[in-house]
């Protein structure tokens, strides 16, 4: 795990203190999406299937750090659509930024040459870009050709500028292990992006591709067979050792979407980012009035093949929290990490 030590402590410092408080549900980062509107048509996404009126919205910097503020959480990542889109987005991070939350701000890099003079580098500020495969795949994955080769000189430049760059790449079942080990060992070894964050497809409902979405014992036999090898204690991942185990199959845990809350146009969205149960306008009624005992796999028919970081990574944390030896693993491994 190559999280910043700093920002690990801070993460540690509210997980003790939400403790201390005795809260059962609280978040641990807001996914934050300022619009949905996106300058690419990726099948495994259903952000732009929203009519036209919706797709022109954009959120209000007020509100969009107001929910944040409102949330209490540490980490906040940006998302949409393409958030480099909405004509705000550097003031809304500067605020964050401001608040010392730390901004994982989520882009598919087409517009991230054009407008990182928006943006100051900062250790609470990261682009995540967008990369599922090497060019030809991860072109094929986004329905545009050339989009590889842009995200990987937007990734060189602002590497180059001092800022904090992460990659996030969704897995499908037409990949392999191989496939998975080329794209994360280039974003390891060739452009060396501080950290990278992995995810099985998951059944997106919106989504125009619904044929290539990963099943349970699909997803653990993929990932152990990429780890193999020592590969994931070579990788420099934003996971905690115990959801690798969990998508390997080493473990198993309920989900958790209350600790990663998503919060979009319609306001706070039940119960996660890929279900749309409704939507309320407070934090504090998300999580007092959605009934959250009735989701997660064996109990919702939706989840019954998700495994992705937005139900699962909380568990794995949590899990960390309440063990010693766990607690001692991962301090292990980020020490680790920020020493390469």
């Amino acid at each position: 795990m190559a999280m910043p030590l700093r920002q690990s402590i801070k993460v540690a410092t509210y997980l003790a203190e939400q403790k201390l408080r005795r809260r059962d549900k609280f978040p641990l980062i807001v996914e934050l999406e300022p619009l949905f509107a996106c300058n690419l048509k990726c099948e495994g996404c259903g952000k732009i299937q929203h009519p036209a009126g919706v797709l022109k919205q954009r959120m209000p910097v007020a509100q969009a750090v107001g929910a944040v503020l409102e949330s209490g959480a540490p980490m906040v990542s940006i998302a949409g659509g393409e958030p480099l889109m909405h004509p705000q987005i550097d003031e809304i991070v500067r605020q964050l930024v401001a608040k010392r939350k730390y901004v994982f701000l989520c882009t598919n890099a087409m517009l991230l040459r054009k407008k990182m003079d928006k943006f100051t580098p900062s250790p609470y500020f990261a682009f995540a870009v967008h990369i599922d495969g090497l060019r030809e795949r991860h072109d094929e994955s986004v329905a545009k050709e050339g989009v590889f080769d842009e995200a990987v000189e937007a990734i060189k430049e602002a590497k180059r500028r001092g800022f904090r760059v992460t990659t996030n790449s969704t897995f499908f079942n037409t990949d392999t292990p191989q496939t998975i080990v080329e794209v994360l060992n280039f974003l390891n070894d060739d452009l060396k992006v501080d950290e990278m964050m992995i995810s099985p497809a998951y059944a997106y409902e919106k989504a125009p591709d619904q044929e290539h979405f990963l099943g349970v014992e699909q997803t653990r036999e993929l990932f152990k067979k990429a780890f193999a090898g020592g590969n994931r204690r070579k990788w420099r991942l934003n996971h905690s050792p115990l959801f690798l185990d969990f998508l390997e199959g080493k473990v198993d845990f309920p989900c958790t979407a209350w600790a990663i809350p998503n919060y979009s146009l319609f306001g706070w969205q039940r119960p996660c980012y890929l279900m749309s149960d409704g939507y309320v306008p407070t934090y504090r009624e998300l999580i007092e009035d959605t009934d959250w005992d009735k989701y997660g796999r064996g109990k919702d028919p939706r989840c019954a093949n998700c495994m992705a970081h937005c139900g699962y990574e909380p568990t794995a944390v949590l899990a960390t929290m309440g063990s010693l030896k766990e607690s001692l693993r991962a301090m292990r491994e980020t020490v680790s990490g920020n020493r390469e």
